[in-house]
């Protein structure tokens, strides 16, 4: 009977032992596991620079953060990447895979407009948060979602619009502008922003002119503005489109400035626009080119030790999407700890918590607001255009 009872105790104590252990190597395990990043973006097609810009920046400021121990006390950061082919309907069905199969903790989004409007309220309604890095469309973060996921570290069309009107202004004398819109929400959210600007800076828009992606010959468009006498072309595509609006300005011989939104640095736009790509100027929100502060130094100096095509600021192509995908990298890892979970609610609270980041961009000071969820505004914004395939800061 004593044997007995003995075994069944050792056996019981065995069992109990085996427990713990097993409850313990569990916790360490689950403690141990990545907090996954999603990324909804162009990584084909006319627009895969922009992909590959903003995984770039995204990369180099996870290995940044995982080396310094990683988020929640030691978790490590894994990026999950989906291409949305520039397409809204591929990019809902990304963003679902991401959320609902993959568990990722927060969303980031890529360089089209219309794949992140469309995204908007997926995330708002599955409670998770979207970081945008690129697309720059007003009604993005403005949606009129209470409480509202999205934030963005990124240019915002209706800044922009009044910064390239002032621009055009300053520097060509602008009085009559005529608008070359691509026909989507992009174009519709920059035709607002061109309008209201215009107003401001006493400048007459003497035409709005719209086309489509796929147009390989837009020059019923611009007769049409060169007759009504605009002294200024305002550009709103992405590289592609914008190409051949450049293409077709050449084979009209007609030599006018040409101000450009972002859009066209997300691609092929030196190389499809040929000569006439160095007569665009247009916004970017960083510049790798003259003094840079302590991350622009350490950032630019990881990029050439770890990518064969970058030999020095002018490699650095397109340079938004990395500045901005780095810092908005950073903010979320910062989010993350402050919120002690990957829940999205807590992290959409600690975003609007943070009060200050020395970053690349700028130091930001209170990045988000319950009123605005954009962290840059225009005084964080450079005028470049193309010299060859380089993207430089205008002399």
């Amino acid at each position: 009977m004593f044997t007995k009872n003995l075994i069944s105790r050792r056996g019981l104590f065995a069992t109990v032992a085996a427990s713990f252990f097993a409850l313990v190597m569990g916790s360490t395990v689950h403690a141990a596991d990545p907090v996954k990043i999603g990324l909804v973006a162009a990584l084909s097609g006319q627009s895969a620079k922009s992909g590959e810009a903003i995984t770039r920046g995204l990369t180099a400021a996870m290995e940044e953060i995982n080396a310094a121990g990683g988020v929640l006390g030691g978790r490590k950061i894994e990026l999950i990447r989906r291409d949305d082919e520039s397409n809204p309907a591929k990019g809902q069905i990304a963003a679902r895979e991401l959320i609902f199969k993959e568990k990722v903790a927060v969303l980031f989004g890529g360089l089209d407009s219309p794949v992140s409007l469309a995204i908007v309220p997926v995330v708002n309604k599955a409670k998770m948060p979207f970081m945008g890095v690129w697309a720059a469309a007003t009604p993005i973060t403005r949606n009129g979602a209470n409480p509202n996921y999205v934030f963005r570290v990124s240019a915002v069309d209706a800044i922009v619009d009044r910064r390239l009107m002032q621009y055009a202004k300053k520097t060509y004398g602008t009085k009559k502008a005529g608008l070359m819109l691509i026909n989507n929400p992009w174009g519709e959210s920059n035709e607002k922003g061109l309008k209201a600007a215009s107003k401001v800076e006493n400048v007459e828009i003497v035409g709005i002119e719209k086309f489509e992606g796929k147009d390989v010959d837009v020059v019923p468009q611009l007769l049409r503005l060169k007759n009504a006498g605009a002294d200024t072309l305002f550009l709103v595509a992405n590289a592609a489109p914008g190409a051949q609006m450049m293409k077709s300005l050449g084979r009209m011989g007609w030599d006018v400035p040409v101000v450009s939104h972002w859009g066209i640095s997300g691609g092929r736009f030196p190389e499809l626009a040929g000569n006439m790509a160095e007569k665009v100027q247009f916004i970017q929100t960083y510049s790798f080119f003259g003094e840079q502060n302590e991350r622009g130094k350490k950032l630019l100096k990881s990029l050439i030790a770890k990518h064969d095509d970058i030999k020095g600021p002018e490699d650095v192509i397109p340079p938004v999407g990395i500045a901005n995908a780095y810092d908005a990298m950073h903010l979320v890892a910062l989010a993350i700890n402050k919120a002690g979970s990957t829940d999205g609610d807590a992290i959409r609270k600690a975003l609007l918590s943070i009060e200050n980041y020395d970053g690349l961009i700028k130091n930001y000071k209170k990045p988000f607001t319950d009123d605005n969820h954009d962290a840059l505004n225009h005084n964080d914004y450079v005028m470049v255009r193309y010299y060859g395939k380089k993207i430089k800061p205008v002399n």
